[in-house]
């Protein structure tokens, strides 16, 4: 097994982003006015397949919802991670089972730890970056995924 990286690229997003399928969200929450409901939504107006992971909530954006990772029985290609930068470990733990090719984290959250538990098991990371912002930036221009 090859170790993941710390993804900073443009060319790196773009190839990401083109074979993205499934994103899991860890926090999303059921508001229409949060972020995490807003970047969700973006990605699921776009065919992208929206796992919710938010412990109390059976649904949200018309997905199943699930408690956490662990719960996950599907292939997920991104963890989308909206929590609190010293909450992220503990999810980072859970997605190593999932073994998802990118583990991102939002805007304002940055995790070493979590990076380095990643990176070495071979899944890519993002840090402090939102993947709405990253996605009309390389394919609004075109219209085009």
């Amino acid at each position: 097994m090859k170790p993941g990286k710390i993804i900073t690229s443009d060319s790196e997003f773009t190839e990401m982003l083109q074979h993205l399928n499934t994103v899991a969200v860890v926090g999303l929450s059921p508001k229409p006015e949060r972020d995490s409901y807003r970047v969700a939504r973006y990605l699921q107006q776009r065919g992208i397949t929206i796992i919710p992971i938010r412990p109390g909530q059976k649904e949200i954006l018309g997905a199943k919802a699930y408690p956490s990772l662990d719960d996950v029985p599907v292939p997920i290609d991104i963890v989308d991670v909206f929590r609190n930068s010293d909450k992220v470990l503990a999810h980072a733990h859970e997605a190593l089972r999932l073994e998802p090719r990118v583990f991102w984290m939002q805007l304002n959250i940055e995790n070493l730890e979590a990076a380095e538990l990643l990176t070495t098991a071979g899944i890519d990371v993002v840090m402090n970056r939102c993947i709405k912002i990253e996605y009309e930036r390389l394919f609004n221009r075109t219209g085009q995924k």
